[in-house]
């Protein structure tokens, strides 16, 4: 790999060979691309999605929750936007949803803020199941606390659920009138709860407006509030000379006779073929996309895929068992107002206790209700309406009623839990499914375990009581919700031992020295919160370790 350069050098034009190639814009390649940049090194992105504009972003117009059931769904298969991959869901219990562009899928994220605990990375040592990281929290906690100052994460120091830390670089978000009633109800139990910590700032800050509070963050902040990577790092990245291929979508890496990652070949949105060749190649396409490119990379040397010699790509799929409980109550809580994020969260169930019939926990976010469609939808999935109603009750009057009953009077809990990796849920290819240009689509394996609904319930259960302890006059519960697969995780593992991972502790492939993968498909576990935040912090890590080896690194 090159010396240090002047990092506001000039882009690679395009063709020329580069010291690094990054697929996927994402949270973990933006990453990527801003630090190995600012070290020197010359970076091209390539990015099958485009860069967002904010001005299409719905949620200041009036017509934002019913695009958002369409043109915004966060299932690619339902959105089908040209720039989507499709999916084979036919034999997964859990949609994946996911969207292509710069900034990845934090682009219609709701912003939650949740590291991993420390529990997190030693799951196999506490608990008998599972597989310890090859790392520990203290040992990620500085690259964390460095993400965090980039993001402009909003939060209140201090949370006993973690061990002492940096402070947030802004105030918490106030937590309203839903965060206050959700925290009633868990004072009067006696259970923990904390204010919301999320990637959108209280104020200005790296690039990013204040929150106004408007509570459309999953369909992409208009107001340039929530944190997502096109503003937080890209212009930065760019400034430092990476140049940045949007609607490219990447079919194949190629490697030499020596088995080393060359380059990748992508198509443009013209349909025309390119190859960018590159010393070193990073993957940070999420957990279905990674494993579908080194599937799609096969060849003579590399016959089960490329980087698969454990036969561990695609394997141990995770998605995060989900449940929402719902509840309405006597008074106006103005629950249209944001942020979407989480207003308090709790991990009063989080750690194992085997008396409870399962292992592992949950992690507990209350978010406001959303506007007049809300009231009886989630995430751009009805799931509320039948609960407690009778059919008919979503037409006519009873619609009406329905939503006078519960518009600004609603908090939902978000309950995530811990998804065990298992190898049978896994990302295949599809025999017959393709892309539009003919790449063929990944197919999902998943059933969410048993361990899993029995998770749930009991944190449903749990979750009941608070909201009826803080006078709820009205529940609804959805259990596994269909429509959860935001959290991509675990495909192509990060591991000591090649023949039971497909990376080593750094993001380097076992089989590939050059080939590096840094996005959350390398999580040897799950955790039971959201993975943002782990994601970007274990991306620099690797990144830092890749510019403090670059003379030692062997490439094409």
């Amino acid at each position: 790999m090159s010396e240090d350069r002047n990092p506001s050098s000039r882009a690679p034009k395009r063709g020329e060979e580069v010291d690094v190639l990054i697929i996927g814009a994402g949270p973990s390649g933006s990453v990527a691309a801003k630090y190995l940049s600012a070290a020197g090194m010359s970076v091209v992105t390539l990015e099958q999605g485009n860069y967002p504009d904010r001005d299409k972003f719905p949620g200041r117009r009036p017509e934002w929750e019913l695009v958002s059931q369409r043109q915004w769904h966060p299932n690619p298969n339902m959105r089908d936007m040209p720039r989507d991959y499709p999916v084979d869901t036919s034999e997964s219990d859990i949609n994946p949803l996911m969207f292509a562009g710069v900034g990845g899928s934090a682009t219609i994220y709701a912003g939650h803020w949740t590291p991993f605990l420390p529990s997190d990375f030693r799951v196999r040592t506490l608990d008998g199941i599972a597989d310890d990281w090859p790392f520990t929290y203290e040992d990620l906690l500085p690259y964390l606390e460095q993400v965090e100052w980039d993001v402009g994460v909003s939060g209140l120091p201090g949370n006993p659920a973690y061990p002492p830390k940096k402070a947030y670089p802004t105030p918490c978000l106030p937590i309203g009138k839903v965060g206050r009633k959700a925290a009633e109800g868990l004072d009067k139990l006696g259970w923990h709860w904390w204010p919301g910590t999320n990637a959108i700032p209280s104020q200005p800050y790296n690039g990013l407006n204040a929150c106004v509070r408007r509570g459309t963050c999953m369909t992409g902040c208009p107001e340039g509030a929530k944190s997502t990577t096109d503003v937080t790092y890209w212009p930065a990245a760019i400034k430092n000379g990476a140049r940045l291929v949007t609607g490219a979508r990447v079919r194949q890496i190629e490697v030499d006779e020596r088995g080393l990652a060359t380059g990748a070949v992508y198509i443009d949105e013209n349909g025309r073929e390119h190859r960018q060749k590159a010393k070193v190649v990073i993957v940070c396409a999420n957990g279905i996309g990674t494993p579908r490119l080194l599937l799609l990379s096969a060849s003579k040397r590399f016959p089960d895929g490329l980087a698969n010699s454990s036969g561990m790509v695609g394997k141990r799929l995770m998605m995060h068992p989900f449940s929402a409980v719902l509840g309405i109550y006597d008074e106006d809580l103005e629950s249209w107002r944001g942020p979407f994020g989480q207003n308090i969260s709790s991990y009063q169930f989080y750690e194992t206790d085997e008396k409870r019939g399962f292992m592992r926990g949950a992690k507990w976010g209350a978010m406001p209700g959303g506007g007049p469609l809300g009231a009886t939808s989630f995430v751009g999935t009805k799931v509320f309406a039948g609960a407690t109603a009778k059919v008919g009750d979503m037409w006519g009057n009873n619609l009406h009623e329905m939503v006078d009953r519960r518009f600004g009077r609603s908090i939902v809990w978000g309950i995530i839990g811990e998804d065990l990796p298992e190898e049978s849920n896994r990302v295949v290819l599809d025999p017959t499914m393709t892309d539009t240009d003919g790449i063929p689509a990944p197919k999902l394996l998943y059933k969410v375990s048993q361990n899993s609904h029995d998770m749930l319930k009991f944190h449903v259960a749990r979750c009941l009581e608070a909201v009826e302890a803080a006078g709820a006059i009205e529940t609804a519960v959805v259990h596994q919700m269909r429509d959860t697969g935001w959290h991509l995780l675990g495909t192509c593992r990060m591991g000591d031992d090649p023949k039971t991972s497909v990376v080593n502790p750094w993001g380097q492939s076992h089989d590939v020295p050059n080939l590096y993968i840094l996005d959350g498909s390398t999580f040897p576990t799950s955790a039971g919160l959201n993975p943002t935040a782990t994601i970007m912090s274990v991306a620099l890590r690797q990144a830092t370790r890749m510019i403090a080896e670059r003379r030692n690194q062997k490439a094409a």
